[in-house]
């Protein structure tokens, strides 16, 4: 299912000209979904999956305990005596929603959902057309968790020095900094280290407390720290 920001931002290059095998390639989004979500004017459909089956949550763990935690014997119990049809794979998703036979203290810890509390930066290379020709550019993004605030920029190559000169644009113009900045495990302002463990440049710690924030390296695999980068640098939003 692709997500409502998405299929806005395919209908609204459509309106705005581009070519269905344009938006495709940009998007990553197959030439045939393309057309259908134009057709919807980038509207989400009215209509539910076949699939998506509200199940209670107690049932669910009670018969998680009862089955010792085999799914395909909870589907079987679902199935035969509770008559629920679902299919084994959503059955899977929505165990792993519930965080059934999940270590708690092996979770990711969660993010605050304060709008503008964090702010994330992270860069994407891409191959454009400039003149006629394809040039490779690099995207850099800072932008704020749940506030919808986002600063794009395009460069040629960038550097350590080009990031600071970004950060600083960007803060000023939004006249506001979060006081954490998570960026991925980049050489450009990490020491050593990964995650949790990572130490940032002197350099770029000194520079970021001018701002008042802090860089803080995501943890690796932690793909809720990484969401949304591409897609806003691919479409220009």
């Amino acid at each position: 299912m692709i997500e409502q920001d998405k299929r806005k931002a395919i209908y609204l290059l459509h309106s705005e000209g581009m070519k269905t095998r344009d938006i495709s390639r940009k998007l990553r989004v197959n030439r045939n979904t393309v057309r259908a979500i134009i057709k919807q004017r980038g509207v989400m459909p009215d209509e539910r999956r076949a699939d998506r089956i509200e199940i209670d949550q107690e049932l669910l763990s009670r018969l998680y305990d009862e089955c010792c935690g085999r799914i395909q014997r909870i589907h079987e119990k679902l199935t035969e005596e509770e008559k629920i049809e679902i299919g084994y794979s959503t059955l899977s998703r929505m165990i792993r929603q519930l965080g059934l036979g999940q270590d708690k203290s092996a979770r990711c810890g969660r993010v605050p959902d304060e709008p503008g509390a964090e702010m994330q930066h992270d860069t994407s290379d891409y191959t454009i057309i400039i003149g006629g020709r394809r040039a490779h550019v690099i995207g850099s993004i800072i932008y704020f968790r749940y506030a919808k605030m986002r600063y794009l920029k395009f460069y040629r190559s960038f550097n350590r020095f080009s990031m600071k000169c970004f950060f600083h644009e960007a803060l000023t113009f939004f006249g506001y900094s979060a006081s954490t900045c998570i960026i991925d495990n980049t050489n450009l302002a990490r020491l050593r280290g990964r995650g949790s463990n990572a130490i940032i440049v002197p350099e770029m710690e000194q520079f970021a407390r001018q701002f008042g924030f802090s860089f803080v390296c995501h943890e690796i695999g932690h793909s809720n720290r990484k969401e949304w980068v591409s897609y806003y640098t691919s479409c220009g939003l």
